[in-house]
Formats: structure tokens, C-alpha cells, sequence
């Protein structure tokens, strides 16, 4: 695949600052142009369909919709969609569910501007770019089996669907019934429906234990502030 005259890119982060820094740093590539820019999951679903950039810059610790389903989403509807994570974690558990779900690379945020910029062009050019840390660890991460949700494949556990993972998120980042209802567009009886299931899946049934189990699979940061429901 050639490179595209100019190479499109949609900035998917929810910390003001960091987007920024990087659209400045970016800036400074002429064969890089950004065409939008995302603070939640689910404005970079909307926007990666409205603007079919070349390659999604995508964080996996964002409001509303995690990078992480916002790229499940992303890639169902448009399975050319090139997008390189780029997150401040970097461990072999978020590595490996990125990888599962298809993305075409993963940056820590800790890399340089010279590595990011060419993993741009070398994920435009169709291939695939992790950093070199990464890289090493990469056969070990591959013989795991994963579902569809990305976590590793365990007996008698089905994976989420799409929507029960969306409903997970905003449960755990404090959301009613009635907020979820409102966010997702659909009735409080089906939230409640939704929430059943993935609670049954889990085996959690308290919205406590949903929101420890989502810090710890990385759908939410510890960090932040959460009103248990």
C-alpha cells in the first residue's frame, strides 16, 4: 500500500493538555495532517466514520466509551480502519486485548516524536508498528486466546457484547439507570436488562464490584472520582 499524499489523523484523547502537545507535535510533520479531534470513545467512533481518517491515534482510558470498545466499534463498521493505541499503560494485559481487537499498533505515551511520526507512516502504509519494548514481548502475548472483548478466554465466562460493555463503563464511572438510558439512547428497562446480563457473566453482583473489576481490566482509571450507584 502507498503512502497518501498527506496522511489524515484522527486524535482520540481525553486529557486537554496531551491532546495539545500532541496535535503541536504532529503539526510539525507536512505529510501529517490532523482532521479531528475525539475526547471520549464515542466521539471517535462518530468521528472515524464521519472523516475516514488514514489512522486513529487512540487512547484506551477515556470517558463515556474506553478506547479499547470505541475501537471494536471503529473496525465493525470499517475494518480498513488503521488505529495505533497510544496509552501511558503498556503492560502485556492491555497489550494483548488491543492486539485481539485488531488494532495496528501500540504506543506508550513515553515514546518519542521521531517513533510516533513513523509509526503514522508505517500504519498508512498498511503495516503494523509497536514500540520496541513491545516488540519483545509480542510471541508471548500471542499465545493467549482471547475473546471478541478482548480479556483472555475463561471456562464458563462468555464475553460481553458490545452494548453490556458499554453499559459496564458508564455503571462503573458512577452513571444511574436513568443517565445510562439517556447516554446509550435506549429505555431504563433495557439498561437494566444489559446490566443483568453482564452481571450474571461476571458472576459481580453489586455496582461496587463492578466498578473494582472494571479499574482493574482498564475500562477506568483508578484515579477517577466515582459514585457508587
Amino acid at each position: 500500500m502507498s503512502i497518501p499524499k498527506q496522511i489524515t489523523v484522527l486524535l482520540a484523547e481525553d486529557h486537554a493538555i496531551v491532546r495539545q502537545g500532541l496535535c503541536a507535535l504532529l503539526n510539525r510533520d507536512a505529510q501529517i495532517k490532523i482532521v479531528g479531534e475525539a475526547q471520549t470513545g464515542r466521539e471517535a467512533v462518530e468521528l472515524a466514520q464521519k472523516l475516514q481518517p488514514d489512522v486513529i491515534l487512540m487512547d484506551i482510558a477515556m470517558p463515556v466509551l474506553n478506547g479499547l470498545e470505541a475501537t471494536r466499534q471503529i473496525l465493525a463498521a470499517n475494518r480498513a480502519a488503521r488505529i495505533i493505541i497510544l496509552s501511558a499503560h503498556s503492560d502485556d494485559e492491555y497489550v494483548e486485548r488491543t492486539t485481539a481487537a485488531g488494532v495496528a499498533g501500540f504506543l506508550e505515551k513515553q515514546t518519542s516524536a521521531e517513533i510516533l511520526t513513523k509509526a503514522i507512516t508505517e500504519v498508512a502504509k498498511g503495516n503494523k508498528f509497536f514500540s520496541p519494548s513491545i516488540t519483545k514481548r509480542m510471541p508471548q502475548e500471542q499465545s493467549k486466546s482471547r475473546g471478541r472483548d478482548g480479556f483472555v478466554k475463561r471456562a464458563g465466562i462468555r464475553p460481553l457484547t458490545s452494548r453490556e460493555s458499554e453499559v459496564l463503563q458508564l455503571v462503573a464511572e458512577g452513571s444511574a439507570n436513568k443517565q445510562v438510558a439517556a447516554a446509550l439512547g435506549i429505555s431504563i428497562k433495557t439498561v437494566e436488562k444489559h446490566r443483568q446480563h453482564l452481571m450474571d457473566k461476571l458472576n459481580i453482583h453489586d455496582t461496587a464490584g463492578l466498578t473494582r473489576y472494571s479499574i482493574a481490566a482498564g475500562v477506568i482509571e483508578s484515579s477517577v472520582q466515582l459514585t457508587i450507584v
